[in-house]
């Protein structure tokens, strides 16, 4: 998850039942795993002694930040849109590496038409 990820900065109270999506991400982040993919990531942790929500503001590699309100969103659906968008991050280097444009624009015409050859030959065989 880190790998994505150029900066990650936490705030929030620990006294505070409704930060427990933070520690949880916390604790991921901090696992030998996690520190190896990215070490450059910088994990800043802000402990907050006031009733302000918890939240996670994160950096990615290209310089996009997203914020989270923690106290209405589990770490693991935190976790999971951090490597959804980590992995649109690559397809995309991987096509302007490629020397393609990006996005890729796919011609209507093209979208019309049919797919064909998707059946699996099992299936075409049972019809007749």
């Amino acid at each position: 998850m880190l790998k994505f990820l150029s900066k990650l900065k936490m705030e929030f109270n620990a006294l505070d039942s409704r930060s427990a999506a933070c520690l949880e991400l916390l604790a991921q982040c901090n696992s030998r795993n996690a520190k190896e993919s990215n070490p450059s990531c910088q994990l800043e942790v802000k402990r907050r002694t006031d009733d302000k929500a918890p939240q996670i503001k994160v950096t990615f590699v290209n310089g996009v930040e997203d914020v989270f309100d923690a106290s209405t969103i589990s770490a693991q659906t935190i976790r999971s849109l951090i490597l959804e968008k980590g992995q649109l991050l690559e397809t995309e280097q991987m096509f302007r590496d490629a020397g393609e444009s990006w996005p890729v624009i796919i011609p209507e015409e093209e979208l019309q038409q049919p797919a064909v050859g998707t059946k699996p030959r099992k299936a075409e065989e049972k019809k007749q």
